[in-house]
């Protein structure tokens, strides 16, 4: 049964979305927290520049119909083995050492 409730559809697989874009986004995260931690008070006009190419990195993602269909199959697959199984699985996160 892959028909979706209002939950699924407006907050678990955005979230799903959400991650993953951060983990693909990782270098334009980073960037922007090493700004922000370098300048302080002023990282809202100093940091502009990584800001916005983080944010269209991100933007790129959630817009893109297919990367959506990715995070629902994603999320589809984790519901089915939870009903399997009644075993939640923690979603792995991608480590980088910096």
């Amino acid at each position: 049964n892959n028909k979706l409730r209002h939950v699924e559809k407006d907050v678990l697989i955005p979230q799903i979305m959400r991650d993953r874009a951060k983990e693909l986004c990782s270098d334009k995260v980073q960037a922007f927290t090493k700004c922000c931690q370098e300048t302080g008070l002023l990282m809202v006009v100093k940091c502009r520049r990584e800001n916005t190419a983080l944010k269209d990195c991100l933007v790129g993602y959630y817009s893109d119909p297919s990367f959506y269909e990715e995070c629902k199959a994603e999320y589809l697959k984790q519901r089915e083995e939870y009903r399997a199984t009644g075993i939640k699985k923690k979603r792995q996160k991608l480590t980088t050492n910096v």
